[in-house]
């Protein structure tokens, strides 16, 4: 297009036309060099077992694929590593969104690392949309000193539409944890506030954090994440908040007095702190340790760790049997149909999931 200065109006200015601009891609790039190697299972084992935070950060995201070829070198991971494991510190961590869950495990942790030393694995699990599927997966925002810190490993995962506060992947996760040696693995849930069993049946204490001054009290004394909470403790106990938050202890040491003795003969605590500030932090980790003795004395300990076990085995038989009823080609074949056919009316979704099934067990007797 010829440039309006050029018209013999602008005779004293003369325009000439630019030089066209190189690419933003260097031409000599070499992205052959960029490829990386694919690791076979015992690789990544040597590498989590060295403590490679890089090859452990693979293994997860191996484990967390829904590709079914990655299925068979992830078993053979976690198969591998599961003799190094279970000789760690396991902490759930749970709460209402807001309560200050990232900011608590960002002084927790660096607290324990610095008073009892060892090393620190988060598992941060980010809650998905419901519409595009996708999670920030920005807790590490939150935990700017365990993300500097040498001894600590965040990794942050998304829920991807599983109940219970946690990923699917996460029990499997803390077996790469402790075979990576980390000693000390915190769990922190999406914080959805009422079904946090998933959590509960792969820690070894379940931390519950509440916040005061919320308006109704009674929506904090929930039976059903009360009754499975080790210790309670109210955050953001600073400042003008300090009345309130007391007064929200004592009506959560009230609402426990209704509750039956837990199984484990350790009644929970109920403690004040600020995570913002990292007042009384000392006074929760004592709390947890206190706990840690008394179920260990009394054989508790290794009873929740056997029965949590149990529990991940027929968890596992579910997750199988469900991914094997959808991987079924007679099944997906039908699948779109019968779905057709309960939109327009013509089944009830019960008659149609039986219909479904039954092909399923057909095919299996075949």
């Amino acid at each position: 297009m010829e440039h309006p200065e050029n018209s013999a109006e602008y005779a004293g200015l003369q325009v000439n036309s630019g030089v066209e601009q190189p690419s933003i891609i260097n031409p000599y790039l070499k992205r052959s060099r960029f490829h990386r190697r694919e690791l076979s299972a015992a690789e990544m084992v040597e590498g989590i077992r060295k403590g490679d935070v890089t090859i452990l950060s693979q293994a997860v995201t191996l484990i967390e694929s829904v590709n079914p070829d990655h299925q068979a070198r992830a078993q053979e991971v976690i198969t591998k590593c599961l003799p190094y494991s279970g000789n760690s510190v396991r902490v759930g961590i749970s709460g209402v969104p807001g309560a200050g869950k990232s900011t608590s495990i960002d002084e927790f942790g660096i607290h324990v690392l610095k008073e009892h030393g060892g090393k620190l694995a988060v598992l941060a699990i980010d809650p998905s949309s419901e519409r595009t599927k996708g999670s920030i997966l920005g807790d590490k925002t939150r935990m700017e000193k365990l993300a500097m810190h040498p001894d600590s490993f965040i990794r942050p995962s998304p829920s991807a539409g599983s109940l219970g506060g946690v990923a699917r992947k996460t029990r499997e996760t803390i077996i790469l944890c402790e075979a990576a040696g980390f000693d000390k693995i915190f769990v922190e849930t999406v914080g959805v506030g009422q079904s946090e069993t998933a959590c509960h049946s792969m820690v070894d204490f379940f931390l519950l954090i509440q916040v005061a001054g919320t308006g109704d009290e009674l929506q904090g004394i929930k039976r059903g994440i009360m009754e499975i909470s080790d210790g309670i403790v109210i955050n953001k106990c600073d400042g003008d908040n300090v009345d309130r938050c007391q007064m929200a202890a004592t009506n959560f040491r009230n609402a426990l007095h209704f509750f039956p003795m837990p199984e484990s003969g350790w009644s929970p605590k109920v403690l004040c702190y600020s995570g913002f500030y990292g007042t009384g932090v000392k006074e929760v980790w004592d709390m947890i340790y206190q706990y840690f003795d008394f179920v260990k004395a009394n054989g508790y300990f290794d009873y929740r760790r056997n029965k949590q076990a149990k529990y991940w085995m027929y968890e596992s038989i579910n997750e199988h049997l469900r991914l094997n009823f959808y991987n079924n080609p007679l099944v997906r074949s039908q699948l779109k149909a019968a779905e057709q056919t309960v939109l327009d009316g013509q089944k009830t979704s019960f008659v149609a999931a039986q219909d479904l099934l039954d092909l399923y067990f057909e095919t299996i007797k075949k």
